[in-house]
């Protein structure tokens, strides 16, 4: 089956901020090598000069010539000293000002990660201490700071998505949090940005960003239980994933699957992506995952599946129509 790579339309850009925080960051880094650059040009241009006055080893220096010499050495090192002053204070600002999200009501969301994909939980609030779980997409409402309590369940890995902040740290053990606006909606890509074994590259994940309205209509449907299959190639299907050990590991809301090692595919088939952000979410490639995912994952804990045509059609028939 064609393989066929990750959407080109996500955005993945730390020089093209779609976010508050992301913004501050881009200026800051835009300052940064600005100021660099002239240095480095101020620097060169005066080696050239020297380099081509230079005086023979056996000339000797007068006074004045070493007087001017001293004061060029101290002038350039007091300026030195200037620059990187700068740098530190407008470091520290930055940090103080993208540390604590705008003061809006935020969204909050628990973000889990494993090797090598996200867990995203919401809140429902239409059941207190309900959760809604979903993996590898994580939506987002424009213009509503989005706070992220993150945690591991394996080892480190690191929250990155540069179009709308910078990166942070998922602990084993340890609750980190951080946060994260869109000024615009857009489909925006993320990434693992601490190397967390031999798939770290293929742990992305895709940030949606919608309007409210839109957003809270995402919520709604995300609430509710997986749509029952219908036709029978689809309920063959379905009993294929409750009977064929998918269901050891994945869960998905309104049947008995409830596993919880490997993502839950409650909505899969409403998803952008597969093998967290590897692939789209194509017929072809969900065949060739579910078949051999070890082509695509080297390490990933899914195992293959010896599935016969007929068995694998049902199911994907089942999943795409998971929405």
């Amino acid at each position: 089956m064609m393989l066929l790579q990750a959407p080109h339309y996500a955005q993945q850009s730390m020089i093209d901020p779609a976010g508050t925080k992301a913004g501050a960051i881009d200026g800051f880094w835009h300052f940064l090598i600005t100021t660099s650059t002239i240095v480095t040009a101020i620097v060169f241009i005066v080696l050239f000069i020297a380099l081509a006055r230079r005086r023979r080893a056996a000339d000797p220096e007068s006074p004045a010539e070493q007087r001017s010499l001293t004061n060029w050495v101290t002038a350039s090192v007091g300026v030195t000293l200037v620059i990187i002053v700068v740098f530190l204070f407008m470091d520290f600002r930055l940090g103080r000002a993208i540390a604590i999200p705008p003061q809006r009501t935020p969204l909050r969301v628990n973000v889990i990660g494993h090797q090598w994909w996200w867990e995203f939980q919401y809140p429902d609030s239409a059941v207190p201490g309900n959760w809604i779980t979903t993996a590898n997409e994580l939506h987002i409402p424009v213009g509503r700071p989005v706070i992220l309590r993150m945690s591991s369940q394996d080892v480190i890995h690191s929250f990155w998505v540069p179009n709308l902040s910078g990166k942070k740290d998922l602990i084993p053990g340890h609750n980190t949090e951080t946060w994260i606006e869109a000024d615009s909606a857009g489909i925006y890509r993320g990434q693992c940005a601490e190397f967390c074994g031999l798939q770290h590259a293929k742990m992305a994940l895709m940030v949606i960003a919608e309007p409210e309205r839109q957003f809270e209509q995402w919520v709604l449907g995300a609430r509710g239980a997986a749509l029952a299959p219908t036709d029978s190639t689809s309920k063959a299907g379905q009993q294929v994933f409750l009977t064929g050990g998918c269901s050891v590991c994945h869960a998905i809301g309104g049947t008995n699957a409830g596993g919880t090692v490997g993502p839950n595919l409650t909505h899969f088939g409403s998803r952008l992506t597969i093998a967290a952000a590897s692939l789209p979410n194509t017929k072809g490639n969900l065949g060739g995952w579910i078949v051999d995912p070890q082509r695509i994952k080297p390490g990933a804990l899914m195992p293959p599946n010896a599935l016969e045509p007929d068995q694998l059609n049902a199911l994907l028939a089942y999943l795409e129509g998971l929405k």
